[in-house]
């Protein structure tokens, strides 16, 4: 005799099919949802624990902080996308920094009725001696064959002492009031000017990336440079022009921190490197080339900056600072590998 069973009792739990599902869509879509969950899981925790963090001050304050980081980051996206690493961002920015300030302050002293003259030529000179050492990292990676992270780490060295020398190892003043004034401390419309320029780097960044000819060889030179090559890429230049691009952007970074603090300083952006690289790997750009998007790396900026800005509210040290990114940057590679 058949017992008859209640409708519910024959009802499977559903638990299991969905959880199952669930998983599979995690592991296929991983790296894009790691920027999202970190970034909104940073913003909780620190608008609960630190006071003042979504305040309107604090948000600007965050939007000036991060423009450094910002400029570099998009200069180390351009480098990694070709297949490369720079891990001289951080002395670059510092030579820009000292060597700008030098010829600023000496045509200062020269022209003080000139202004305008001095910080045009500091700036020159910042950004000529940043595209100057990226183009010897890029002959050294492309044309001599050296692995870009030791080529880099070399110039890295190359520059830190030429950063000693020009300085003497002391920060350099006499600098044209209206630098600070305008590229440190200025604002139009309300928004602060290193703001603004960071913004036009990071259009300018998209740009060249997604709607140029050259973007679109420097994917394929980071994809496969063999594949590159013999579809007609001149992947020599490709390479030279990202490194070229990556001076430049960090010696623009170096000149406006020169701005901020009105002295050029040969001990700033020592984290840089780290910092940016990861920027670039929690925003998903690959280690091994041909793989990353701007506005991805302009919120894994912004997700490091918060960070930052969060511990501080809450009296973080600069120690836990420093372990806190790193665990950041292992957590986003985790989560994120293929």
């Amino acid at each position: 005799m058949t017992v008859p069973m209640s409708p519910h009792a024959s009802a499977r739990p559903p638990s299991l099919p969905a959880l199952d599902t669930a998983r599979k869509w995690l592991l296929r879509h991983r790296e894009a949802i790691v920027l999202p969950v970190l970034f909104v899981l940073a913003v909780t925790i620190f608008t609960l624990e630190a006071p003042g963090f979504l305040s309107a001050d604090n948000l600007i304050n965050v939007s000036r902080q991060s423009v450094y980081l910002m400029i570099v980051s998009l200069a180390q996206l351009v480098v990694l996308i070709g297949g490369g690493l720079d891990l001289s961002v951080g002395t670059v920015v510092a030579l820009a920094s000292v060597t700008g300030a030098t010829v600023m302050a000496a045509a200062h002293a020269a022209w003080p009725d000139a202004p305008a003259l001095a910080i045009a030529a500091g700036c020159a000179t910042g950004l000529a001696v940043g595209i100057a050492a990226g183009l010897v990292n890029g002959f050294g990676t492309a044309v001599l064959r050296i692995p870009a992270f030791m080529m880099t780490l070399g110039m890295s060295s190359v520059a830190f002492g030429l950063t000693l020398l020009v300085s003497g190892g002391v920060p350099i003043y006499g600098l044209p009031p209206a630098f600070g004034e305008t590229f440190g401390f200025g604002r139009i419309a309300g928004l602060p000017v290193p703001s603004l320029i960071a913004v036009v780097v990071i259009i300018a960044t998209y740009v060249l990336l997604e709607w140029t000819r050259y973007g679109r060889h420097l994917y394929a030179t980071g994809g496969n440079l063999r594949a590159a090559e013999l579809s007609g890429v001149r992947t020599t230049r490709v390479t030279i022009g990202a490194f070229a691009i990556a001076g430049a952007l960090s010696a623009l970074s170096g000149l406006l921190l020169t701005a901020r603090l009105d002295t050029g300083e040969s001990n700033i952006g020592a984290s840089l490197p780290l910092e940016s690289i990861a920027a670039c790997v929690i925003a998903g750009v690959s280690l091994s080339g041909g793989l990353g998007r701007t506005f991805k790396v302009v919120i894994g900026t912004l997700l490091i900056v918060l960070v930052q800005n969060g511990m501080n509210l809450m009296q973080v040290g600069a120690y836990a600072q420093t372990i806190a990114i790193g665990a950041i940057l292992i957590f986003a590679m985790a989560l994120s590998r293929r």
